[in-house]
């Protein structure tokens, strides 16, 4: 249940009521957020918590001014926000650095922006570059970095412009664990010690213990459309202690919260005689679960009693939540485990599906496929056709009247996936084509 945040006067970010929807050709809109209503205060560091697709860096691009909403209000130290943010600074994930600059001529681009005088310019870029352990290098270009010292760069970029905001999208995602822990820590001590210019920090991630680790507040958001399900304070006292149990026992309770915001699969199955007219209304997206992962992750589970808990799980196999959640809606959607409290049960078709072999698996997972929506109306159009075939593209078109081009081309790929696995239907890879497979082929592998 979404816990309501109080009101506070002295906000220095505050949303209220904000929704942002996507408007298809059809003129069908696709709702990304839905009703946020939150406040950052000074001195607070945040993290944004959500599955995969969630809209956090929707809600981040919003709070910065870069994309407008569709309703609600973003009001900055008390004042609607029009336009770009001038107060607030971005970190990415992707380090977004200029090729042809120096370390140091990629500080100075904001101060340059606002005119900063040459000199002032030059000494306050190097006093960033001082800062985050990179003097020696101001000369150097970003292709002479590691990826480590890249995103440095960025955090003196962003921090050059002494932004009151500062916020990160998944800033330390691209770099390798060890450089992530070293570069997490680093930006700890320096906003601890005072050393920022900023007032208050907000940062997109998919990492719990991350959240949990570095942030004094965790805002988590539910999917399709992102709302804000649980708005937790983190009162753990720095510097935390990954192994203690109250640190331990925070992020399983955060784990609960992410996995078991919503009681049903994503992807509900529909009734096999269900009208072609009701299917047709909207179609709903499918979780994006690799099968040979959901396979290896229920036998493992099999071999557990039947019940694990998640986050140990993610632990133990070194998995981020983003990366078990679209496993875990896969194994709920074809009715072989659920979630319940953070652990994952598996059903007695899932410990049926972990006994069974090669053909029974494909059987199972086939009878499954034909009662979701998608997939109904990818055969119709196949069987609807004399030779059986037809162009992805087809599909595609479709499918972007449901969502967005991107989720279209993510929605077939994992279609097309499932349906190859279960031979429910074939995919041509040269010819672009879905095809359906021939009756012999399909009464060999019946028998």
């Amino acid at each position: 249940m979404a816990l309501k945040p109080k009101p506070r006067t002295n906000a220095l970010v505050r949303l209220l009521g904000v929704s942002k929807s996507y408007t298809q050709p059809d003129g069908y809109d696709i709702p990304v957020l839905d009703d946020i209503t939150l406040d950052i205060e000074p001195g607070q560091f945040v993290a944004i918590l959500g599955p995969s697709g969630s809209g956090k860096s929707t809600l981040l691009r919003i709070i910065t001014g870069l994309v407008s909403p569709s309703y609600g209000t973003v009001l900055y130290r008390g004042r609607p926000l029009d336009g770009p943010n001038p107060h607030a600074a971005m970190v990415f994930q992707s380090f977004a650095l200029y090729p042809w600059l120096t370390v140091q001529q990629n500080v100075e681009m904001g101060l340059m922006a606002k005119g900063m005088p040459l000199k002032e310019r030059h000494e306050r870029a190097r006093r960033l570059i001082d800062l985050i352990g990179l003097n020696g290098y101001e000369d150097g270009f970003p292709k002479e970095l590691s990826g480590g010292m890249r995103q440095r760069v960025g955090f003196a970029r962003a921090l050059a412009v002494d932004p009151e905001l500062l916020l990160m999208d998944e800033p330390f995602s691209a770099l390798d664990f060890l450089t992530a822990e070293n570069l997490r820590s680093e930006l700890l001590d320096w906003w601890l010690d005072h050393q920022l210019p900023t007032e208050a920090i907000l940062m997109v991630t998919h990492g719990i213990e991350e959240a949990v680790f570095m942030a004094d507040r965790i805002i988590i958001l539910s999917k399709n459309p992102a709302r804000v399900v649980a708005d937790l304070s983190v009162t753990l006292p720095h510097p935390r202690n990954r192994k203690a149990s109250e640190f331990i026992g925070l992020v399983d309770q955060v784990y609960k919260i992410v996995t078991g915001w919503d009681e049903a699969p994503t992807a509900a199955a529909a009734p096999a005689d269900a009208p072609a007219a009701g299917e047709a209304a909207r179609l709903k997206p499918i979780p994006t679960g690799h099968l040979s992962m959901l396979t290896g992750l229920l036998e493992l589970v099999a071999d557990r009693g039947g019940r694990d808990d998640l986050y140990h799980l993610g632990s133990e196999l070194l998995l981020e939540v983003d990366d078990l959640l679209p496993v875990t809606d896969t194994a709920e959607l074809f009715h072989l485990a659920k979630v319940e409290e953070g652990d994952l049960i598996l059903t007695p078709d899932g410990l049926k599906f972990c006994e069974a072999d090669a053909a029974v698996k494909k059987a199972m997972i086939r009878d499954e496929l034909v009662q979701i929506p998608i997939f109904r109306l990818i055969e119709r159009v196949l069987r609807s056709k004399a030779n059986g075939t037809m162009g992805r593209e087809f599909f595609i078109d479709i499918l972007e009247e449901h969502f967005s081009a991107e989720e279209a081309e993510v929605q077939l790929a994992t279609a097309i996936y499932w349906g190859r696995y279960a031979d429910l239907f074939h995919y041509d890879t040269d010819a672009e084509t879905l095809y359906l497979p021939d009756e012999e082929d399909a009464d060999s592998e019946a028998r």
